[in-house]
C-alpha cells in the first residue's frame, strides 16, 4: 500500500510502499478515505513536540475516517464494512494511530477497537477525520472545561479551525457568543454560524461581560482576556503559539477569576462531538486535498496558509 513515512527530523515525509497492516487480537483495520492534516505533526516533523512517544519511520497522521476492512480475533463491536472513525486518545499514546504507531498518511492503518468510534451513514468522511481530534479538542475546551451552558455570556480568541468550531458549539450550546479575529476575511463565517459580534481583539468586548472566555490562539491574548473577563469569570488556554503568558495578578485577584487549561481530548469528548457531526447541526471548516499532495500540504500548514482544517481525501 502507498503510505508517506517521517524517517527523521527536519526532513520531507516520503511516499513509500509498505505491506498492507493484518489485525491482531482486538485490532481493527480501516481502509482509510480521509485524514486530517494537523499542526502538531509539523511540529514532530520539526522535532518540537518532544514529549509525543513518536519512534521512526513511522505514518503520521492522528485524524483519520474509514471503512472497516478487517478483523481480529474477540472484535465484538465491528464489522467489516462498518463506516469509522479513529480517535488519537491520549490516555494511550503509544496505541494512538500516527503517534504511536503508524496512522492515517497511509491507505489503510491498524487500531485496537478501543479507538474506534462509528459514525453515521450521511456523515462526510472528511468532516469525520477533522473531528477526531479539531473536533473533540474544540468540544473538550467549551463544554467539558468551560462548562458552557444555555445563556451564558462566551467569549471566543482565534476563529482558525480549532475556534470556528468551538464558537459554533458554545452557540449550539444556547450561549451569546462574541469572537476576537484580527483576520478579517473569516468574520462573516463566524457571523453564519450565530456568532453575534466579530471583533479584532478581546480588549473590544471588555464590557460585554463575558463570563467565559476561550483562547484557542495563545498569541499574547492570555492577558487580554483576563482584562476582558466578566467577575467570576472563567478562562479556558487551548492556544499556545507563545511559550509564556503575562496578564494582570490584580484583575485576577480582584475579579476571582478561574484560569483553566485545555489540552486534546477523552473519549465522551469524541462522542459529545460526534453527537452533533453525525445529527447534522455542527459542520466543520475544512479543505480537502488528494492523497497524493499530502507532503505539500503540511508544507502549506507550516507556512501558514491554510485556514480551517487541512483533510487528505484517499479516492475509493
Amino acid at each position: 500500500m502507498k503510505a508517506w513515512q517521517f524517517t527523521h527530523v527536519n526532513h520531507p515525509i516520503e511516499l513509500v510502499e509498505l505491506p498492507e497492516p493484518t489485525p491482531r487480537q482486538g485490532e481493527v483495520v480501516v481502509d482509510i478515505r480521509a485524514a486530517g492534516l494537523c499542526h502538531s505533526d509539523v511540529g514532530m516533523l520539526e522535532g518540537e513536540l518532544p514529549g509525543l512517544p513518536v519512534t521512526m519511520p513511522i505514518v503520521l497522521g492522528h485524524e483519520i475516517a474509514g471503512i472497516v476492512a478487517a478483523v481480529g480475533s474477540d472484535v465484538a463491536r465491528y464489522r467489516v464494512g462498518d463506516r469509522v472513525a479513529v480517535l488519537p486518545l491520549p490516555s494511550d499514546m503509544q496505541g494512538a494511530a500516527g503517534i504511536g504507531r503508524n496512522g492515517g498518511y497511509a491507505e489503510k492503518t491498524v487500531v485496537h477497537e478501543s479507538f474506534v468510534i462509528p459514525i453515521a451513514e450521511g456523515l462526510d468522511f472528511a468532516q469525520a477525520a477533522a473531528g477526531t481530534d479539531a473536533g473533540a479538542t474544540s468540544y473538550r475546551a467549551v463544554m467539558t472545561r468551560g462548562r458552557v451552558s444555555t445563556g451564558m455570556r462566551v467569549g471566543i480568541i482565534g476563529l482558525g479551525g480549532l475556534g470556528m468550531t468551538g464558537a459554533r458549539i458554545a452557540v449550539l450550546a444556547g450561549a451569546e457568543v462574541y469572537a476576537a479575529e484580527p483576520n478579517s476575511d473569516v468574520h462573516q463565517a463566524a457571523l453564519d454560524r450565530g456568532v453575534k459580534e466579530v471583533v479584532s481583539d478581546i480588549a473590544e468586548l471588555a464590557d460585554r461581560q463575558l463570563e467565559v472566555i476561550i483562547d484557542f490562539a495563545g498569541v499574547s491574548t492570555t492577558g487580554a482576556a483576563v482584562a476582558a473577563a466578566a467577575y467570576g469569570g472563567r478562562i479556558v488556554q487551548v492556544g499556545a503559539n507563545r511559550a509564556k503568558a503575562e496578564f494582570m495578578l490584580t484583575d485576577l485577584i480582584q475579579k476571582e477569576l478561574e484560569i483553566l487549561g485545555s489540552n486534546g481530548m477523552v473519549l465522551d469528548d469524541a462522542v459529545g462531538v460526534f453527537e452533533l457531526l453525525n445529527s447534522g447541526q455542527l459542520t466543520l471548516m475544512t479543505s480537502e486535498i488528494a492523497f497524493e499532495d499530502i507532503g505539500e500540504g503540511l508544507e502549506r500548514l507550516r507556512r501558514g496558509e491554510v485556514r480551517g482544517r487541512l483533510v487528505a481525501v484517499v479516492s475509493d
